[in-house]
């Protein structure tokens, strides 16, 4: 009897286990990482940097200023996702540089406390209209078109 006992504590335990860490968290990186390799890169300096260097140093922007392109935007997100709910942002990054010309004009840096929440609507609109019944759909053209009429005068063709 406490082999058996022993035996199902020892599974209790492994299923335990193994429930456990089915749940870990399971982070995601997307976009701009500044700290590759475990090295941190500066930012750049307002003045003495270029529109060259910064491309160096960081590489391509994420995205860039629409109408003028005096701002490159280096965006960075953590996710998290643990078993089967919906993933969450527990980190973000977004640094602006900014050029007059090709020189650095100024570093700006924000984090996910400086995010908006947006609400989308996932609703459709209705289009009104007549809405028809099954019969009305089956039905529904029967009797509607004109009925088959006999040639003009001048008679069918096999007729005199």
């Amino acid at each position: 009897m406490n082999r058996g006992l022993l035996r199902f504590s020892a599974a209790a335990a492994v299923a335990l286990a193994a429930a456990t860490s089915a749940c870990a968290p399971v982070q995601q990186y997307n976009g701009f990482r500044p700290d590759r390799n475990n090295v941190e890169i500066p930012d750049p300096q307002v003045g003495v940097d270029t529109r060259d260097t910064v491309m160096q140093r960081f590489g391509s922007p994420s995205t860039t200023a629409v109408f003028d392109q005096t701002a490159w935007y280096y965006v960075s997100a953590t996710q998290e996702r643990v078993a089967f709910y919906a993933p969450r942002i527990t980190e973000r990054r977004v640094m602006v540089v900014r050029f007059d010309g090709d020189t650095v004009t100024g570093v700006e840096k924000y984090g996910l406390e400086r995010g908006r929440l947006i609400a989308y609507d996932d609703h459709v609109t209705p289009t009104r209209g007549r809405e028809l019944g099954i019969l009305e759909q089956l039905l529904g053209n029967v009797g509607a078109g004109s009925p088959i009429r006999p040639e003009e005068e001048g008679g069918r063709p096999g007729r005199n």
